[in-house]
This record gives structure tokens, sequence and C-alpha cells, in this order.
């Protein structure tokens, strides 16, 4: 069975995010960069779905800037037999990497797309389900558990009741959650070995997909400082703040 992975380069979530002087978007000027979380769990699930037997082939695709090339090499230290890159400057949104990853995949032909739920930067969460619409494959998404069977899957999700578990056929769609599994440490014989796995390059023009984005931002803006908290005196000057000022009595 071969496994695909979809990995995206963003800020570094240890960094603290700065709007531009125009409010046109984030500042990424010389900000660390690094894999999405979420795509980092997809990697390592791969992989071990790998390690397991389970599948013979993971690819980790990434679509974007030439950069994009750091974070294949750090999805090929993980466990990624190869890698493809999209290159394109264009501001990529959701449905474009959808339709993308679907060209990828009409190419490769893998059984199981394991993808973050949601990349950090935009928090937009609907890349898997747009591809799984545009592949007409099952999808289970949100997962904290997989169990490959005989031409399916057994997944668990975290939905907001708690879990559910689903039984979808194979080829499908898989998004992961923090719970799913903790990404291993890459050691430096791991990079070493990375280094020397293949990544073939592609052009949108190549898989006959406009990257153009269809929305607009308008404006970004950092979200309002909160005020200082006060300290009362005693039970009864909370009690009155609270009818006064927090209006919930």
């Amino acid at each position: 069975m071969k496994v695909l992975t979809a990995v995206k380069r963003v800020v570094d979530y240890n960094v603290k995010v700065r709007v531009k002087a125009d409010q046109s978007g984030v500042d990424i000027g010389n900000v660390k960069m690094s894999m999405n979380p979420f795509d980092e769990i997809a990697t390592e699930a791969a992989t071990r779905l790998k390690e397991a037997g389970k599948a013979t082939e993971v690819i980790a695709v990434s679509c974007g800037v030439p950069q994009c090339q750091e974070t294949l090499r750090t999805a090929l230290a993980i466990g990624a037999d190869r890698g493809v890159l999209v290159e394109t400057d264009a501001e990529l949104q959701p449905l474009a990497v959808a339709k993308l990853l679907k060209a990828v995949i009409d190419k490769e032909q893998p059984q199981l797309v394991i993808l973050g739920k949601q990349a950090i930067d935009d928090d937009a969460g609907q890349t898997g389900q747009l591809l799984a619409a545009l592949l007409d494959w099952p999808q289970a998404t949100f997962a904290s558990n997989i169990e490959i069977g005989d031409g399916s899957a057994t997944v668990t999700r975290e939905v907001d009741g708690g879990l559910e578990v689903v039984t979808i056929r194979l080829p499908a769609i898989v998004t992961t959650d923090l719970r799913l599994n903790e990404p291993r440490y890459v050691t430096l014989p791991n990079i070493m070995k990375a280094k020397k796995k293949p990544i073939d390059i592609l052009k949108p023009a190549d898989l006959s997909v406009d990257p153009s984005p269809r929305l607009r931002t308008l404006k970004v803006v950092e979200p309002a400082a909160r005020k200082a908290g006060v300290i009362v005196p005693d039970v009864a000057a909370l009690v009155q703040k609270l009818k006064s000022e927090a209006k919930v009595i």
C-alpha cells in the first residue's frame, strides 16, 4: 500500500508573529519556519504504518516556494521515502492546494492520504475535506487512532461529544488530530539519509492546475491587547463589580 502525506511550511509555533506595517499580512521576513505540527503527526502516522508492514512506500508532498524543500527534507528524515514539491510563488489557498494534491494523487495513485487537520498559520482546516470531495473518496477527519484492515481503515475520530469510530473503504483521506501520536525526534543520521532521498519538483502548469487565489485579504490586524486585571479588597467589592461592569448577575 502506498501512503501519501502532505506537509506545509509555516512560521514556527514558538515564534510570535508580527503584522506587516501595511496590514497586508503576516511578516515572515527573517522568521524561523518549520513544518506544520499537524503535518508532522501525519508524517509520523504514515511512517509507523510502513514500519508495521501496512505500507510499502510513503510519499511526502508540499506546495509552495522553493524553501519548502527544507520542510520536505524534515518529512524524509522522519521516514518518508521520497518527496514531491509543487513549486509556486502564488498565494495558496485551501482549494488550490486541494486541486494540486489531487493532481499529484492522480499521478501517484496512493491507497491512503494522511494530512494534518489544519495548518497553524491560517487555521482553515479545509484542505482534507476539499480533497476528499474532489477525489470523491471517503474521509475520516480529526483522527486519534488509525487501524488498517483488508481494503479498509478503522479510524477513531475526536468529535464534540467524545469519540466516534468509523470504518472507511480505501482509498481514503484521513486528517490527523493531536492525540494520534507524538512525532519522533529527528536524529542526525536520519537527517543525513534524508539528503540522499529524491525530491521531484513540479510546477502547477505541469499538473494543469491554476493556483490563483479566489479570495482577497483586505486587512490583517493584531488582536486587541487585553486590559490589566484589578485586585478587589473583598467579596462585596467583587460582587459589586460583577453587577455593574461584568453584567453577569
